[in-house]
């Protein structure tokens, strides 16, 4: 089911992320850059692991998981989390624990596009992909 998000993907568009970042706690000079990068994000399934690499002008990151498993994860914005990636449905949905904190990203695909979902606290970003 993971084989529907497997592929390279640019995003396109991006709602109300300077404040979900300013939520998380991110300093000003990074969102910023944040608000202005348009990232490649290319998933692939690699074994029994999936690979989401993010590639930008600013930073690169990737992530290696088994899903259902939870992993150790440093965010781009310096974050350590501990994070578990689960397959809900349709939905790659991705959970980063930090202290006594959590966001959530659900991923879905709907008209050929990856939607992003990215939720803390009370605060909704939503970031559209296509395939590139």
């Amino acid at each position: 089911m993971v084989d529907v998000f497997c592929a390279t993907w640019k995003l396109i568009d991006s709602q109300n992320f300077d404040e979900y970042m300013k939520a998380l706690g991110v300093g000003f000079a990074t969102r910023q850059v944040g608000n202005v990068t348009k990232p490649t994000v290319i998933i692939n399934q690699e074994g029994d692991k999936v690979v989401i690499r993010t590639q930008s002008t600013f930073k690169n990151t990737e992530v290696s998981f088994k899903l259902g498993e939870e992993f150790d994860e440093a965010t781009a914005d310096d974050r350590n989390c501990k994070s578990t990636v689960t397959l809900e449905g349709d939905k790659l949905v991705h959970v980063q624990k930090w202290d006594g904190k959590e966001t959530k990203f659900v991923r879905e695909i709907k008209d050929g596009k990856m939607i992003m979902t990215l939720t803390f606290g009370d605060i909704v970003s939503v970031r559209q992909y296509e395939k590139a």
